[in-house]
């Protein structure tokens, strides 16, 4: 994580120079170019036609794609890419939101307002799950960076304040709060938070992490299939985990 580097490439983006056009005109959205500048300041590595497809940043080296999620839309691309280069996959993640509703026909914007919800790197899984049989891959490599933004948002929903439903705008980055990198098999033993017993459910994940069961579901489903976790027993009715002695017993003191 380079706080310095980001924040210039912020700027570039963001900054007083850049005139962005109206509602319903913007091309490439802001995280999206925020992040291909940050992770390739130049801009002569940007857009690279490889093997029938455009990277979003070729360092002549390894190809860095920038992913706002929909995995399963890069099948084709990692087909092509995979077999060339090493790829880095880069999924930004909300940390801290703030909220700002924008009027269509006034374009007024709403004052700001903090969403109680507080994004980690778990989100990341229900992602990966899209493109599991490709997670296995030597040179498939994941960073997910958690940056706190604002996310604008059109009142055009179906709701009574017109918010149920809604379009997002677009998403503005603020500041850049961590990043989660995962570049070997043993980089998935991160996910299992400090606290958790030797052997445990998803329950027990979902509780230690501070994440959905169904998320603690998804991220079993990965770890097991990368062969770091296996099932172990069960208690009653649900299936008990443990890492697996191979890869290491070790649970890193990291959460998210």
């Amino acid at each position: 994580m380079d706080e310095k580097r980001f924040e210039e490439a912020k700027k570039k983006i963001i900054g007083i120079q850049r005139k962005r056009p109206g509602i319903g005109t913007l091309q490439e959205k802001t995280v999206h170019a925020v992040m291909k500048n940050y992770y390739a300041p130049d801009e002569g590595m940007h857009e690279i036609p490889i093997g029938g497809y455009v990277a979003d940043i070729y360092t002549g080296e390894r190809i860095i794609e920038i992913q706002n999620g929909n995995f399963y839309k890069m099948r084709g691309k990692l087909d092509a890419f995979l077999t060339q280069y090493p790829v880095t996959v880069v999924y930004p993640i909300p940390h801290t939101k703030w909220l700002i509703w924008i009027d269509e026909e006034s374009g007024e914007l709403s004052k700001k307002r903090k969403s109680p919800l507080t994004g980690s790197a778990y989100l990341a899984f229900k992602e990966l799950y899209r493109i599991k049989s490709y997670l296995k891959a030597e040179n498939l490599q994941f960073r997910f960076p958690l940056v706190d933004m604002d996310e604008y948002r059109l009142l055009n929903g179906w709701s009574k304040d017109r918010k149920k439903g809604s379009c997002r705008y677009d998403r503005i980055p603020v500041s850049l709060y961590d990043e989660v990198a995962v570049e070997k098999q043993e980089d998935y033993l991160q996910f299992l938070p400090e606290g958790l017993s030797e052997e445990f459910t998803a329950r027990d994940l979902a509780k230690a992490a501070k994440i959905p069961a169904r998320t603690a579901g998804l991220v079993l489903n990965i770890l097991t299939y990368m062969e770091v976790t296996e099932q172990s027993g069960k208690r009653g009715n649900a299936y008990l985990y443990r890492a697996k002695d191979e890869i290491s017993c070790r649970v890193s003191d990291k959460t998210f």
